[in-house]
């Protein structure tokens, strides 16, 4: 019993830097059940993103809410679960803490050229390439007083979900 993740864990970063492959990867292998935080977004926020436009902290601020509310409750339910979500700033993280205290967060974080390459052979439902830039204007990298880890895109999805069971001594 004392093998099994007592907390959630988000995996963030900006778009295309693979939330979804790998917190889908990690749930699997942990027994975790997983749920993409862009499921969460409002038709307004993605027709807005769709259309080539960044959402501001105002536009993001209920989707986090949203997010915090579906860990919170599966950890209510002693469910601790894997989601993705890109969690940009350390406001929108914190925001996400205070109701999930034991949030625990692995960041994906790689060059805005390796990046940008990955997103030139994907086809977002709203999220065009154009998004990057504004993406990378608002990261703020998960910081030493966070609980987390940062791990690099440089690996393969094997790696990085190995890398982040290691750190959640798994």
């Amino acid at each position: 019993m004392s093998d099994e993740i007592q907390y959630p864990i988000c995996v963030m970063g900006v778009q295309g830097s693979g939330k979804s492959t790998i917190g889908r990867s990690l749930a699997a292998a942990l027994g975790l059940r997983f749920f993409d935080g862009d499921d969460l977004h409002s038709v307004e926020a993605k027709a807005k993103m769709a259309s080539g436009h960044p959402l501001t902290d105002d536009d993001r601020l209920p989707w986090l809410a949203r997010i915090a509310e579906v860990i919170a409750d599966a950890a209510s339910h002693c469910e601790p679960i894997v989601v993705a979500c890109s969690a940009l700033k350390r406001s929108y993280r914190d925001l996400m803490r205070e109701t999930v205290p034991s949030l625990y967060f692995a960041q994906l974080e790689g060059s805005q050229a390796l990046i940008a390459e990955r997103l030139s052979h994907r086809n977002h439902e709203y999220m065009p390439p154009t998004l990057l830039d504004s993406q990378f204007a608002a990261l703020e990298p998960l910081a030493s007083d966070e609980a987390g880890t940062r791990v690099s895109l440089t690996l393969t999805p094997d790696e990085i979900v190995a890398e982040i069971m290691k750190e959640i001594g798994h």
